[in-house]
């Protein structure tokens, strides 16, 4: 049989302060029903100042590792926009906190594909014999790179983490990933990013406004590209798989924005039933959406053992991706 990656063990994790549409409407002028309206967004969760990126992961990872009743892992990949420091980074220390010293250990950033990113190159390093298990944990702390007053951006983001266990296995089993399909655009980078880098700094005479160090993003543009890469990436991960659309039982996209998640399931000619969403409750986490989307439908019920499940995402870079997976029987926690 040949050798593939399984899905193990799942886990996600939020932090308890809930910020509501009323308490961003009040800051940018405008209201709750215009938020609602514009995102599908109701509340979002905000970590606390003195709550790192670290902290956020080591929750939503120790609640997969769990899952997966594992007790160890070969490696840990994290996918993330907002790392606590730029050097080191910050999956090393993920891992020692977890108990996990000495397992090889990583960041990786595609922005809000991060997560689908990270399922490639964990199944990579299982189906090429480096690992027999990975840890992928997805985290952003998108507060602490969010203007409060951008009336584009505030009422979006919000922070979370959301983790998966991969383990070794073979063709047929439940849990498998297969249709990998993972694209980039730099050419578009502009179009959404923190303007002041690194190198903004380091350069003479460098000037940088304090809006500089949040993000910008051209919505528009951003609408318009998620939902067509989105769906091209969806139907090209299907085909990889040997499935057609109509045997997808559900649709976790990145949950950026419900009308771009509605757009998508209008291409693929899915009913919106068939989409499983939660950024009612929790906003655009980024690379940390789709798993917090995840461990929602298990423990709503909305997916069950044998769906097959078409996951998708788009971010910054650009960055776009997606890949399919039967659904296995997993014990997961909800989110508090």
């Amino acid at each position: 049989m040949t050798r593939t990656a399984v899905l193990a063990g799942l886990g996600a994790w939020a932090p308890p302060r809930v910020v509501t549409n009323d308490e961003v409407a009040s800051r940018i002028a405008e209201t709750d029903e215009w938020i609602r309206t514009r995102t599908g967004i109701g509340a979002r969760r905000v970590a606390a100042p003195e709550m790192s990126t670290r902290d956020i992961a080591v929750q939503a990872g120790t609640r997969a590792l769990r899952s997966s009743k594992l007790t160890t892992v070969d490696h840990l990949v994290l996918a993330t926009t907002t790392p606590d420091q730029v050097i080191p980074a910050t999956a090393p220390s993920v891992a020692t906190e977890m108990g996990l010293t000495g397992v090889a250990a990583f960041d990786l950033n595609a922005a809000c594909a991060g997560f689908v990113y990270g399922l490639g190159v964990a199944t990579g390093l299982i189906t090429s014999g480096v690992a027999d298990s990975v840890l992928l944990i997805a985290v952003d702390v998108l507060s602490t790179i969010t203007n409060p007053n951008d009336r584009m951006t505030a009422p979006l983001f919000g922070d979370g983490a959301g983790a998966v266990v991969l383990r070794a296995g073979e063709q047929g089993e439940p849990g498998v990933f297969a249709g990998f399909d993972l694209h980039s655009s730099g050419e578009h980078a502009d179009l959404i990013n923190v303007p002041a880098g690194i190198r903004t700094y380091s350069m003479p005479d460098a000037v940088a406004e304090e809006t500089d160090r949040y993000i910008y993003m051209a919505g528009k543009e951003v609408f318009l590209a998620a939902v067509a890469n989105m769906s091209s990436s969806s139907r090209t991960a299907l085909a990889r798989a040997g499935h057609v659309i109509g045997d997808v039982d559900r649709v976790v996209g990145h949950q950026a924005n419900i009308r771009i998640l509605h757009a998508v399931a209008k291409q693929l000619d899915l009913p919106q039933d068939r989409l499983v969403t939660n950024i009612e409750r929790f906003g655009n986490t980024s690379a940390a959406s789709i798993p917090l989307a995840l461990v929602d439908g298990v423990t709503s019920g909305a997916l069950q053992p044998g769906h097959l499940v078409l996951m998708t995402a788009f971010g910054a870079g650009f960055t776009w991706g997606s890949t399919t997976v039967r659904w296995p029987d997993l014990a997961v926690e909800p989110v508090d």
